[in-house]
């Protein structure tokens, strides 16, 4: 059974009684991971954005290619 966080309703479903759309994250193996959604979200979100910086720092493109061969 997968387990699915509703961000509107602030609960978690199961695959019996999930909501349909886009206000559903998941699926999550437990119902521990899906209660933890948001903050997942938030420590994903951070650690895409710090990537995203260092890379742009870095000029935007691969260690050692050449975007204009």
């Amino acid at each position: 059974m997968s387990f699915w966080y509703n961000v509107d309703t602030g609960r978690v479903e199961t695959d019996e009684n999930r909501s349909r759309g886009e206000q559903v994250l998941g699926p999550y193996a437990t119902e521990a991971e899906a209660q933890a959604a948001l903050d997942t979200a938030h420590k994903k979100t951070e650690q895409w954005d710090s990537e995203d910086r260092d890379w742009n720092q870095r000029g935007g493109s691969a260690a050692g290619g050449d975007s204009d061969a």
